[in-house]
């Protein structure tokens, strides 16, 4: 069965979908002998695939791999990086990464740190990471100052960035250092580009401290067996595997759903 080319190679675990899709518009696949365009569909049992003029097209699925790390400091959230800055998989064991498709699900700031998923399931990746979904990620912010309540729900119900406004947050104060430093709680359901720290530079509130704690529901420290030191990674427990499975699955339904009725409505 033909799949377009980017979802084959999700799939496979080469890339997420987002980024198999940069490859093709990069020219740096190719589909039996020719550049690949962004849209080309492909049969995996019988086509040649190459990425960087590598066969890419697998005997048989890589074992699904689902990773957490507690990223520090200073490592940035991507494969690779041009300036020689150590990267979330050089926190990993080389024969966990060499070969596995891993990849990190998103991204963090190369400055903030906690919480990042890393895998080889394309799909899940796709679910976790497109705008569509609107999965929650909570994170421990603290800023400069005491921001009022009033400010709070500012952003709360959204602010203006990039001449769009943000979708609404929950913001909570979880602690106080008198006038100088505040604790918060901040739970996103989208991800632009440094969006917490642009809106607290925004508010008059700048960031000191970012740490993301948790992406859906798998939690970076859920309990005192579980937690991870800077720098440190586990597997994803079975119950938080199918959670995750799980919680992709309503995604898809729900955005297959949403198709459905604009179709009706267009038809």
């Amino acid at each position: 069965m033909e799949e377009r080319l980017q979802k084959l190679l999700s799939h496979w675990g080469i890339a997420s979908r987002r980024r198999a899709e940069e490859l093709i518009r990069q020219g740096r696949v190719s589909l039996n002998g020719s550049t690949a365009e962004l849209g080309a569909k492909a049969h995996p049992g019988r086509d040649r695939i190459l990425v960087d003029g590598r066969i890419v097209n697998p005997e048989e699925e890589p074992q699904r791999l689902y990773i957490l790390l507690n990223k520090p400091a200073g490592v940035v959230s991507t494969c690779r990086d041009t300036h020689g800055r150590p990267t979330v998989l050089n926190l990993l064991p080389p024969q966990m990464v060499q070969g596995q498709g891993l990849h990190p699900v998103g991204r963090l700031d190369v400055d903030s740190t906690g919480a990042l998923l890393l895998t080889n399931d394309g799909d899940l990746t796709y679910a976790l990471t497109h705008p569509r979904y609107h999965v929650p990620k909570t994170y421990q912010v603290w800023v400069q100052g005491s921001p009022s309540e009033a400010t709070l729900q500012q952003w709360r119900d959204g602010v203006i960035l990039d001449q769009r406004k943000t979708l609404p947050a929950r913001v909570k104060v979880i602690r106080r250092d008198g006038h100088r430093q505040t604790q918060l709680e901040v739970v996103l359901t989208e991800g632009r580009n440094r969006q917490i720290r642009r809106i607290a530079d925004q508010l008059g509130y700048p960031v000191t401290g970012l740490h993301r704690a948790k992406i859906a529901s798998v939690e970076l420290n859920n309990s005192p067996e579980t937690v991870l030191p800077p720098g440190c990674h586990r597997c994803l427990t079975e119950s938080e595997i199918n959670a995750l499975q799980l919680w992709q699955t309503q995604l898809t339904l729900k955005s297959v759903g949403v198709r459905s009725k604009l179709k009706e409505h267009s038809g």
